[in-house]
């Protein structure tokens, strides 16, 4: 096995994995849901963080197969071009849907986070 097929195994399996975890996430995200609807609870705002976060980590698989792909497999400028075009559109997406989801921005702390990091002796 050589380098590049190595690598493009890795990527398949990374882009594979991205895939699933959004398929499963959506399949998982909907079973609560419907649970929840027949318990006459409410669903909406569940299946939607739910549902937000398995594509956060579905992207974030599917941009790391990008990434090998383009910088180990086949480095040309118009790749690495595609990609930072890629990349940029995924990360304005998981921005977007970390904000629906916790209501701030990845970069700002939670609420009492600065507590529990003070208590614990500055780690989280």
């Amino acid at each position: 096995m050589t380098f590049v097929t190595a690598i493009e195994f890795v990527t398949r399996c990374l882009e594979g994995a991205g895939v699933a975890v959004i398929v499963i996430g959506a399949l998982v995200a909907a079973a609560f849901a419907v649970h929840s609807m027949i318990s006459r609870r409410p669903a909406y705002n569940r299946f939607r963080e739910q549902l937000g976060r398995s594509i956060l980590i579905g992207l974030e698989l599917l941009v790391a197969g990008d990434i090998c792909r383009t910088v180990a497999v086949t480095p040309s400028l118009e790749n690495v071009l595609n990609l930072a075009i890629i990349v940029l559109v995924r990360t304005f997406l998981s921005f977007s849907l970390e904000v629906e989801i916790t209501g701030r921005w990845p970069w700002q702390k939670r609420a009492g986070a600065g507590l529990r990091t003070e208590l614990n002796g500055g780690s989280l």
